[in-house]
């Protein structure tokens, strides 16, 4: 039988159906994995998941051991990014179990499809204390899409059915499938069913109304200084060429958000790049003086919108949402329209024609001034290394085709300001949970989703070495990354926001790391250490070059800050800028001044 996928390029996988055979339930949640097209799982064994582990070689599912289930969490993670399709991860139950809790979250806030699997104990002994018995399902409700108990063996194939068409289906997220060991055990008649999934009361999909089209159209038209915003849904709906379309057809500017990167390509002319606290200068002031936003897939985080209370105040808003949740939640909208994005815009797209934005567009190319142009490359360096000339030097070497993977920080922005992202699932962060230690894990996850392509982490010294474990399993795996760690000595982010909000107090965030070459050769990788400019070239083609995982130890300016930045809570246009050089009340770089001091 042909299996449906949730990446429209990948090729229906072809599992043949054997009649009634004698399985343990072991065995069944293989099978049901195997015919919902999944190939690799990520995961580590323990008592309660030990059955299904026995079982595993008669499968011809791929298992990458990690060395920690939180990894195996943002492994799963970074493959449904990648991919488009539904990740798996793996553990055993009680400690085993929580360690998946921050992946899961992560996941949840981000709207990733993944399921989780993870052994109970036995039926007879739920609710006793068992050894290792955790309430995974009551720790795990307020963080997954849906969650099962299942105790049963019979109901092991349909409950995994279920999970991968709710982690797949409207708004994407995380399940948890958890099994009794004696249900993994039991052996019964079985043959799987191929029916589609029906769950009562669950209709994800919908259309909005011919009115709600028509409102729209004449929104849109009648506009004059219009923005759209690009958010994460683009992506996963696979709306970009749409977008590209809507954009010809009526010559509005795009926005985007940190999730939405690569949603839009950042060289179109109509690009205007990252809204938001850490967003460019005139983007949002543009938002703040725009006459309509067309919101697509996105949800007016906290981090995008500033103080609520100013927020684009001319501006009528169409949301288009998959969430109804979404709807009016953080900010008030004028029409929302409830649906795909891909095929809302399939089907406003024939209605519209060009606006009458030209004054609009000469307005915000003002706003840019010379803040527009953001190639460094042919600056001085000094003598110093700073990380946003390490991270366009790396998108310059990738001719910015790389699928990049970042952790959360200062070297997240800066990756987002200055990595030129054209295509969409091209960049993978962690947005809505902000989880350090989730780049080289998810990377992980995203090469086995994308043999061929080329794979860097930027992370910074602290979040790395929070699941800097995983080298290990690179190397035990033959899983080849490249990873540039940002290396400033401190929690960066948090010593900016000591420098700039807590009188320089600088309170357990300088950090020490290990000697990062000798770390990744022992684990038989390859480590390089680039502490000058003028050395970044040859240490990112060496990686390029190397066959195995290569760990780049970037040791960076220790006190740069990110610019521009809006305070949390302040108006969007009320931005923190990079300090001229008289001004030596804060650590500058002179290098970047002439884009952000405008």
């Amino acid at each position: 039988m042909a299996q449906p996928s949730t990446n429209p390029s990948a090729p229906p996988r072809i599992v043949p159906e054997p009649g009634i055979r004698t399985l343990t339930g072991a065995q069944i949640i293989w099978d049901a994995l195997e015919r919902q097209g999944v190939e690799v799982v990520f995961g580590y064994p323990g008592g309660a998941i030990m059955p299904a582990y026995d079982a595993l070689p008669g499968s011809t599912i791929r298992h990458v051991l990690v060395r920690h289930e939180q990894g195996a969490a943002h492994m799963a993670d970074g493959y449904a990014r990648a991919s488009g399709r539904v990740g798996v991860a793996v553990a055993t139950s009680g400690p085993g179990a929580t360690n998946l809790v921050t992946g899961i979250a992560n996941a949840m806030m981000d709207s990733i499809p993944i399921v989780c699997i993870t052994g109970q104990v036995a039926s007879t002994l739920i609710g006793s204390d068992a050894f290792q018995e955790i309430d995974f399902t009551g720790i795990t409700l307020p963080i997954t899409k849906h969650n099962f108990l299942v105790t049963r063996t019979e109901d092991i194939m349909p409950t995994i059915k279920q999970a991968f068409y709710i982690a797949s289906s409207g708004r994407p997220g995380p399940v948890v499938v958890d099994i009794a060991k004696d249900a993994q055990n039991r052996s019964i008649e079985y043959q799987y069913d191929p029916s589609p999934v029906r769950l009562p009361g669950y209709r994800p999909e919908r259309l909005p109304l011919p009115e709600e089209l028509r409102e729209a159209k004449e929104m849109i038209m009648e506009a004059k200084r219009p923005i759209i915003f690009c958010g994460h849904g683009v992506i996963r709906a696979n709306a970009t060429s749409l977008l590209l379309e809507l954009v010809h057809k009526t010559n509005i500017p795009v926005a985007l958000t940190l999730l939405g990167l690569g949603g839009f390509p950042a060289r179109h002319e109509r690009s205007l790049g990252m809204m938001g606290m850490h967003g460019e200068a005139w983007v949002n002031k543009a938002i703040q003086e725009a006459d309509l936003i067309i919101a697509l897939g996105m949800r007016f985080d906290d981090r995008v919108t500033g103080n609520l209370k100013t927020y684009a105040p001319n501006a009528k808003k169409i949301h288009v949402e998959l969430d109804p949740a979404e709807i009016n939640k953080n900010v008030k909208v004028d029409l929302p329209l409830l649906g795909d994005v891909r095929e809302i815009l399939r089907l406003l797209l024939p209605h519209l024609g060009p606006g009458d934005c030209a004054a609009w567009l000469a307005y915000i190319e003002e706003l840019k001034g010379d803040s527009a142009v953001r190639d460094i490359q042919d600056l001085p360096d000094n003598g110093r290394l700073f990380a946003p000339h390490v991270i366009n030097d790396l998108w310059r070497y990738t001719d910015g085709k790389a699928l990049v993977v970042t952790d959360v920080g200062q070297h997240q922005m800066w990756e987002a300001q200055y990595y030129k992202h054209d295509h969409p699932r091209k960049l993978l962060t962690s947005g809505g949970a902000g989880t350090m230690g989730f780049a080289l894990p998810a990377a992980m996850g995203a090469r086995l989703a994308c043999p061929n392509d080329e794979i860097w982490v930027i992370a910074g010294d602290g979040g790395f070495q929070m699941t800097a474990s995983e080298l290990a399993t690179c190397a035990q795996e033959n899983i080849k990354v490249n990873v540039a760690i940002i290396n400033n000595g401190f929690l960066g982010m948090v010593r900016q926001w000591q420098q700039f909000f807590y009188g320089g107090r600088y309170v357990a965030t300088p950090i020490k790391s290990p000697d990062y070459v000798m770390l990744a050769q022992a684990h038989g990788l390859k480590g390089i250490c680039v502490t000058k400019r003028s050395d970044v070239r040859a240490a990112v083609e060496q990686a390029r070059s190397n066959a195995e995982t290569t760990l780049i130890d970037f040791r960076v300016e220790q006190q740069d800050s990110v610019y521009p930045m809006v305070p949390a809570g302040a108006d969007l246009d009320a931005m923190i800028r990079r300090p001229k050089p008289e001004l030596k009340s804060a650590p500058h770089n002179p290098i970047f001044e002439t884009g952000d001091d405008k």
